[in-house]
């Protein structure tokens, strides 16, 4: 996590719409950044082993298609947690995340 270029940013209010390509799966999103995220309370029987998530993002306003490459799981009891790299987004969703990031004079930064 220490190695990532743009760190993740906690979110809230904003829900994902995920196909596998075999089903279709909802739960909400957690964190962002630029390039990746992280999906909680997605079902089980989402493949873990599908190339791509095809995510639509929803929430505070906003609607984001995006294709998004699984690269982690964790077992979170009936669900699971996912994080993802994204492979393709429209420039609206790095314009959205790029309100989010902390200013370089931010102390936190």
């Amino acid at each position: 996590m220490d190695k990532r270029r743009h760190p993740r940013i906690p979110i809230r209010g904003l829900n994902a719409d995920i196909s596998d390509g075999k089903g279709f799966f909802t739960g909400i999103v957690t964190d962002i950044s630029r390039y990746g995220m992280s999906l909680d309370r997605i079902p089980k029987n989402l493949d873990p082993d599908a190339d791509i998530l095809s995510v639509i993002v929803d929430g505070q306003g906003s609607h984001f298609k995006l294709l998004v490459k699984q690269k982690w799981e964790t077992d979170a009891g009936v669900v699971k947690v996912i994080g993802g790299q994204i492979e393709n987004s429209p420039w609206d969703w790095t314009e959205f995340v790029m309100q989010l990031e902390p200013g370089q004079d931010d102390i936190w930064g």
